[in-house]
């Protein structure tokens, strides 16, 4: 008899000024799926002009930040002098390693109007070896991401290889991450891609398996197992996310990722030190949180 999926529901977070995120991972049941130790679906919310959704300079270690767009725009810029606008379809892998600061704010030129900001963003940790390696920030553009028909569903490959597409963005561990549409009533049979995979209807449930799955729910499909994905009279989108399990068990704190809790420690001190460098322009920072770790 085969195993049931984990079905996660996630919780809300208010990441301030009334921007509410839905996140998934970690969860108490599940505290990662391959190399993804941390999912937010936020949006899709209606961006004003008067709102203060900008997400002001801060820092990371030991992970790598993954911010995919279904619509809307995002301004990343960095303390390597990065300045990328992130737009729908593309690909943005930020590698943290030893530490980088960044923000997200909105394009100067959408000021002035309301639009739509909708998508995903995840943290990917790194090799046990490379934790500590040199920041990076990578923009592969939506034209360089391949799809492709597989039985009902038109699917990207956005990271990792899957139906005979392999994705250019480079990632250190095994990784999968998929972006699939099915039709009204669509079917895709999604073979066991990797040995940990989970499935995310953004926006409608589905059938998986034949058992209904809420959107907006996660589930955590057994190890190496297979999945009979089904649409509604709707249609649906849906994201999988997966790979190779973690080669150790992570700490994560506010917004560091370590296997060590000295180094989340460290980390901790140099941002309030004002040691991990400044995002070039902006001197805005945002605290560390009033409760701190404890190792």
């Amino acid at each position: 008899m085969s195993m049931a999926p984990l079905v996660l529901s996630g919780h809300l977070k208010d990441l301030g000024g009334g921007f509410t995120v839905r996140r998934l991972l970690p969860a108490v049941q599940c505290k990662s799926v391959g190399p993804f130790l941390f999912f937010d679906h936020f949006g899709p919310v209606t961006v004003q002009p008067t709102d203060e959704y900008d997400v002001r300079p801060h820092p990371h270690i030991g992970l790598a930040t993954v911010t995919y767009l279904f619509s809307g725009a995002i301004l990343h810029r960095d303390s390597l002098g990065s300045v990328q606008q992130i737009e729908p379809g593309a690909i943005n892998w930020m590698t943290a390693g030893r530490g980088i600061v960044h923000s997200e704010r909105r394009p100067l030129a959408l000021a002035s109007q309301s639009y739509v900001n909708h998508g995903i963003q995840l943290w990917s940790a790194l090799p046990l070896g490379q934790e500590d390696c040199p920041p990076s920030f990578t923009h592969t553009p939506a034209s360089a991401i391949a799809q492709r028909s597989v039985g009902d569903a038109t699917v990207r490959v956005l990271i990792g290889s899957a139906f005979g597409v392999t994705s250019p963005v480079a990632a250190m561990l095994s990784t999968l991450y998929l972006d699939v549409q099915l039709p009204p009533q669509g079917v895709l049979e999604l073979p066991a891609l990797a040995q940990e995979m989970a499935v995310y209807p953004v926006d409608a449930a589905v059938r998986l398996d034949r058992q209904p799955l809420a959107e907006h729910t996660m589930a955590v499909l057994p190890p190496d197992a297979s999945a009979r994905l089904q649409a509604g009279a709707t249609g649906a989108r849906l994201m999988v996310i997966g790979g190779a399990p973690l080669d150790a068990p992570r700490h994560m704190w506010w917004n560091f990722v370590s296997s060590s809790k000295d180094r989340i420690v460290q980390a901790a001190h140099d941002w309030e030190t004002d040691q991990m460098g400044q995002v070039p322009g902006d001197t805005e920072r945002i605290p560390l949180p009033a409760h701190r770790f404890k190792p």
